[in-house]
């Protein structure tokens, strides 16, 4: 009988340790699994920040566009092009050649018509004060291009007056949107916002990753694409990078104007009395 109660309390010691044991054991698979599951959590959650990390721009808009402005430019410029418009199925073709010129102002630009009429455009542009615009018209008379006139089209191009102005940063803010490509160029995307009166609410720009060159501008007005422009037969002239064919085109539509480069020249010693209201004359 003693025996009896013996044998009966080691199985019940022998059951406890084993129920502990399984217990113990199970705890412990269960801590583990949490462990783990923490571990593939933050392994997870670490990946996701990383690649959010790399998606993220190394430069803001703004940085972009400041390094496009800080690509070489030249002092001056005289060109010659000829600008093919195709409206409604018909195609009109002028010819003009343009003066150009950096000051400590703003810049001076001239832009006169060889054929089939004799149309001036003088340019005074500024960066802290409006923008000064007068065309001299075939008959001769001069007039002043007011402010309420810049989203009118230039000689019945796809041009507006105001795009034939030189842009200034300070004019926008700027977003970068991303990354994009065009033309098998990998481009940064950035938006700009007017902060003062301009003709269109936001441009979006494309500007290349190599060198931040800008290949395309989109034209948008009450969130809407109304036309965009591209810079085309790229090359370079004394390491200023130069585009050829310059084409502007209605968003949905084959209408569009074509600028086609016969000559660039760079750094001609130009003076300012060229860009006087007396060479309009």
């Amino acid at each position: 009988m003693l025996i009896k109660k013996l044998s009966v309390k080691i199985l019940r010691g022998f059951l406890l340790v084993a129920l502990f044991g399984f217990l113990g054991s199970s705890l412990e698979l269960i801590a583990n699994s949490k462990v783990k599951t923490k571990i593939k959590t933050n392994s997870k959650s670490n990946i996701a920040k990383k690649q959010k990390e790399k998606s993220k721009p190394a430069l803001s808009g703004r940085q972009i566009m400041e390094k496009n402005k800080s690509l070489p430019e030249a002092k001056d410029i005289k060109s010659q092009a000829l600008m093919k418009i195709y409206k409604k199925g018909y195609l009109l073709e002028k010819e003009f050649e343009t003066i150009s010129k950096k000051v400590p102002e703003g810049d001076l630009v001239l832009l006169s018509f060889l054929r089939p009429t004799n149309i001036k455009l003088l340019t005074h542009s500024y960066k802290k004060k409006k923008n000064d615009q007068w065309l001299r018209l075939s008959s001769g008379k001069v007039k002043r291009i007011n402010s309420s006139d810049k989203g009118r089209s230039f000689v019945n191009s796809h041009f507006s007056y105001e795009e034939l102005e030189p842009f200034y940063l300070e004019d926008y803010q700027y977003k970068f949107l991303g990354e994009e490509k065009i033309f098998d160029f990998f481009c940064y995307k950035v938006k700009a916002v007017k902060k003062k009166d301009r003709v269109y609410d936001s441009l979006i720009y494309y500007l290349r990753k190599a060198d931040f060159f800008i290949i395309r501008i989109d034209f948008y007005k009450q969130n809407k694409m109304v036309k965009y422009l591209l810079n085309q037969k790229i090359k370079k002239i004394d390491d200023i990078i130069t585009p050829f064919e310059v084409v502007m085109q209605l968003a949905g539509s084959k209408d569009k104007t074509i600028l086609s480069f016969k000559s660039i020249q760079y750094n001609n010693n130009l003076k300012n009395f060229k860009f006087s209201k007396a060479a309009l004359r």
